[in-house]
């Protein structure tokens, strides 16, 4: 039996926000589609202050030395990992996604903990050959100050870790709106941070703060020149106004929107391999995953017996309660989403798709949105197939030439994550070449979601541009400073450039 939502905060020692407030809050779990808890939303008045108060705090932080501001990241990941299970629980709560996917986001947390703590003793820059005798140049990277972290509801807190670790040891404290669908979340991590801190100096605080609200506060954060950087997830449409307003005051902005990724599936692909990557790449977190397949692409000659086998493997998901682990799927965050979803579906059909199973509300699992996911034959790419769906819809289509199969996938506006299955070298080193997929991620043999946070996270394109996670994209932030030293006597000019003695 799972701990009700009241017995997970209370484990998590998070503390119901109480006070005068005439504007509220009101959650809705998607596991039962019930109100979960009230809590206040933030004024404008009270942003400007944690705006303010991120600045103070990054003052002291920027010249705390870095393996310090790594220290306050280890001890998180070490309270992580001992609240594991009930954070796990409060995010299959307030997403709706199966508890197993949740632990494996909590891990996500703790594995990005890990990579942020080494970093800190890693934030390098360059030494560059001057072309100038007795001079050297050399690059370095500076904390870029409070940072603003919108974050969506599917990922409710692996996101915000992605950003906050790596920003905290990068020497910026952090301001975090999360979406009004998960707040308790936004406020368990806001604890446990706010713990690992305890004992290590007033560098510390405020490093970090959670401001609950709507789209007015996102939009005062992306319009205030005290927030150099505003990090957004979600909708493209989202992340268009928010890149819009904070370019005009020509601050920075770190995108990850929309996906509708896609997967080719070649007449040498293991057929094993190809089903069970396809099947879970669709269908997880109920399709409502930024790296989700939409479009899957399959050589005529693979064509019946890959219809056959997801046909199979869809009519034998299970979807209910997201707590037992009898269940492969859980619900969509809302029943909106679900309208959005049959909709969907219509309009394909209108445009020459054949549903082959799927798509109907299932029965005897309380008042959540639960529907089984839909996978739909499309003789070709239409208009629809071009617009991300953020639900279980798959849409299967036939090609004959390679080539082609990687203009379609190409050809929609988005670019986040691609896969191919394949045998052949050759077509696995075009994919993944300047003339394959156009996407910020290329997989081979391996489906389109479940990144590991070694790498750099994010895409082209309709979703974004940004990068988060692993690789190099702690450069987001850190401001980049060249600095040339003269340790001659002399005072030669670049280029070569004469200039009469004075």
């Amino acid at each position: 039996m799972a701990a009700t939502f009241a017995e997970v905060l209370s484990k998590l020692g998070v503390t119901l926000l109480s006070g005068g407030a005439t504007d509220v809050l009101t959650p809705v779990s998607p596991v039962n589609g019930l109100p979960t808890q009230a809590l206040p939303v933030h004024s404008p008045a009270e942003l400007d202050h944690m705006i303010a108060s991120a600045q103070s705090a990054f003052h002291r932080l920027r010249v705390t030395p870095a393996p310090v501001r790594g220290e306050v990241i280890r001890r998180l990941g070490l309270l992580l990992r001992t609240h594991k299970a009930d954070l796990a629980a409060l995010v299959t709560w307030e997403s709706g996604k199966i508890y197993q996917e949740s632990l494996g986001e909590v891990q996500e947390m703790i594995d990005v903990c890990d990579f942020a703590v080494g970093l800190s003793r890693q934030l390098c820059g360059l030494t560059i050959t001057s072309e100038r005798p007795m001079h050297r140049m050399m690059e370095q990277w500076h904390p870029l100050g409070p940072l603003a972290i919108i974050s969506a509801f599917n990922f409710p807190v692996a996101v915000w870790a992605w950003n906050a670790t790596l920003a905290v040891v990068c020497g910026n404290p952090v301001i975090w709106k999360p979406s009004p669908q998960t707040p308790y979340c936004a406020l368990a991590c806001q604890h446990l941070l706010t713990q690992a801190a305890t004992g290590l100096g007033e560098a510390f605080e405020n490093v970090s703060q959670v401001c609950i609200g709507g789209v007015h506060l996102a939009e005062a954060l992306a319009d205030d020149r005290r927030v150099p950087l505003v990090s957004a997830t979600g909708s493209t449409q989202m992340g268009r106004a928010v890149g819009e307003r904070v370019a005009r005051r020509l601050g920075r902005s770190l995108l990850e929107l929309g996906g509708n990724n896609a997967l080719i599936v070649t007449e040498s692909a293991n057929f094993s391999l190809a089903v069970r990557a396809i099947v879970f790449s669709a269908v997880g977190t109920a399709g409502q995953r930024c790296t989700s397949l939409r479009r899957l692409f399959v050589h005529q000659s693979r064509l019946g017996e890959l219809q056959a086998a997801l046909v199979q493997a869809y009519t034998s998901l299970c979807v209910g309660d997201p707590f037992d682990a009898h269940f492969h799927v859980g619900p969509l965050v809302s029943h909106a989403a679900a309208d959005s979803f049959r909709e969907t579906m219509q309009r394909a059909i209108a445009q020459g798709g054949e549903l082959l199973c799927g798509g109907k509300p299932v029965k005897g699992v309380g008042s959540g949105a639960y529907l089984e996911p839909g996978l739909m034959f499309m003789p070709q790419q239409t208009d629809i197939m071009h617009h991300e769906c953020f639900a279980p819809l798959l849409y299967m289509c036939p090609f004959l030439d390679l080539e082609a199969a990687i203009a379609a996938q190409n050809a929609v506006p988005q670019g986040l994550s691609s896969a191919i299955f394949t045998d052949k070298l050759q077509e696995a080193e075009l994919f993944m070449s300047a003339l394959g997929s156009d996407c910020g991620i290329a997989n081979v043999n391996i489906g389109t979601s479940g990144a590991e946070i070694g790498g750099a996270f994010g895409g082209e394109k309709d979703t974004g541009g940004g990068r988060e996670s692993g690789s190099d994209a702690w450069k987001n932030y850190m401001r980049r400073a060249t600095n040339t030293i003269n340790y001659g006597s002399q005072l030669p000019l670049a280029q070569g450039i004469e200039f009469p003695k004075l």
